[in-house]
């Protein structure tokens, strides 16, 4: 069901920009915005690693600086008969981690300084496992064609809006001004209802990716504690070299979302997510 929704909510993005394209320029306006959608999701396929590491400036991380590391993904690959992902280390003191690539076989998993030295190994292995669980379902590219399809529309939006504010349409605008209004509302909304996709697509996401990383990992426990220790340090503590743009890549928001920011935030509720792994754990036990 989650999958399904994922699929919808990708088809109503991409509808949403090629909507907006024929409104600011017709026909013209709607081949352009769907060549850019095209060039937009190859970029993404082919690129989404490469981008990521470099917007986080995370380097190589060796099994010998991280034997815990590779220790946990050893036996979770082993287990989920996944090929074993590149692993990076991104330099900041925030426990988080970020899984990235087009698939299994081209897969990125960074690690904070701060995650490696906050957990313990059960927790680590099961922010691990929820990071190739992300792998395993395609996430990682879905969430990287999201985010590029909503930062080009967002774009396109501005550039409307520039257009209109310096008399683009002219006279063809003076003769139909209900359609002007329409074009003007349609960019005003599209970047929030860009925002609002992308969000439903990332708070889904990670859902599914709690649920099959207690499956891997054999302890909904260890990552429950985990997500509790970096949102109570992520709070205190939020992130502010990198762009907010990447915010939807982290297994925990590593911005401050606090109040009315908490309604848009790409993350779903620790609370709820904890409660969910705690419900696995006793079902379990059972």
């Amino acid at each position: 069901m989650n999958r399904l929704k994922t699929f919808f909510l990708m088809v109503l993005l991409t509808a949403v920009f090629l909507l907006l394209g024929g409104l600011i320029a017709g026909e013209e306006g709607l081949i352009v915005a769907f060549i850019l959608a095209i060039a937009t999701n190859f970029f993404s396929y082919w690129y989404s690693d490469r981008m990521a590491i470099s917007m986080t400036r995370s380097q190589p991380l060796s099994e010998n600086a991280a034997p815990e590391v590779y220790r946990a993904l050893h036996e979770l690959t082993h287990n989920a008969g996944m090929p074993m992902p590149r692993v990076y280390l991104m330099p900041t003191e925030q426990p988080n981690a970020f899984a990235t690539g087009r698939n299994p076989e081209h897969a990125v998993i960074a690690v904070t300084s701060g995650l490696l030295r906050m957990l313990d190994y059960e927790e680590l292995k099961g922010v691990l496992a929820h990071e190739l669980a992300h792998i395993r379902n395609r996430d990682i590219l879905i969430g990287s064609i999201a985010a590029a399809i909503a930062g080009a529309l967002m774009f396109v939006a501005r550039f409307g809006m520039w257009g209109a504010a310096y008399g683009g349409g002219g006279r063809r605008n003076e003769n139909n001004a209900p359609l002007f209004l329409l074009r003007l509302v349609a960019l005003l909304l599209a970047p929030l209802a860009a925002l609002l996709i992308q969000m439903s697509i990332s708070r889904t996401r990670e859902y599914d990716a709690d649920a099959t990383a207690a499956r891997l990992s054999g302890n909904p426990r260890g990552l429950a504690s985990a997500l509790a220790k970096m949102e109570n340090y992520a709070r205190r503590r939020p992130l502010h070299e990198i762009n907010q743009a990447t915010a939807h890549m982290f297994i925990i928001n590593p911005f401050s979302a606090k109040g009315l920011t908490a309604l848009f935030s790409t993350h779903p509720p620790i609370e709820e997510r904890i409660a969910r792994l705690q419900r696995m754990q006793i079902e379990r036990i059972r």
